[in-house]
């Protein structure tokens, strides 16, 4: 079992199981946001529901965030150090190759704050720079 798994579900106050460690290790060795399917393909001994709740708990507890991609399909990224239950920190744009599909967050790069019409409230704001990855050049 991995340490740094351990310890985010420690820091985050999740019971450790063995469901949510392989989930973070599997985040953790991946160092990249990853999509329900392809969770689903490398856990393949995990049920299907136990996956879709683990991923929602970790998300609404600030293990995980959300990064869309072109496709408009969901993936999550592990959230940087600091994200809670109460507060997400993770504004951020997200890089999608378009050749690998791959996804990656990019930290330094914030999303910018938007003004919407009146009686509107923003909830998220996904901001997806496309292009061609290191590795597909």
């Amino acid at each position: 079992m991995s340490r740094a798994a351990i310890e985010l579900l420690e820091q985050h106050q999740l019971r450790k199981t063995n469901t949510r460690i392989h989930v973070l290790e599997t985040f953790l060795n991946a160092k990249e946001a990853i999509g329900h399917s392809e969770l689903e393909k490398t856990l393949a001994d995990m049920d299907r529901i136990t996956l879709y709740r683990t991923l929602k708990t970790f998300e609404q507890k600030g293990v995980l965030h959300q990064a869309l991609d072109t496709s408009g399909r969901m993936k999550y990224a592990l959230c940087a150090k600091g994200c809670s239950e109460q507060s997400h920190n993770d504004h951020h744009a997200h890089f999608h190759c378009t050749t690998c599909d791959r996804t990656i967050c990019l930290e330094n790069a914030m999303t910018p704050s938007i003004k919407v019409p009146s009686g509107y409230k923003a909830q998220k704001i996904h901001l997806v720079v496309t292009g061609i990855c290191e590795n597909c050049q």
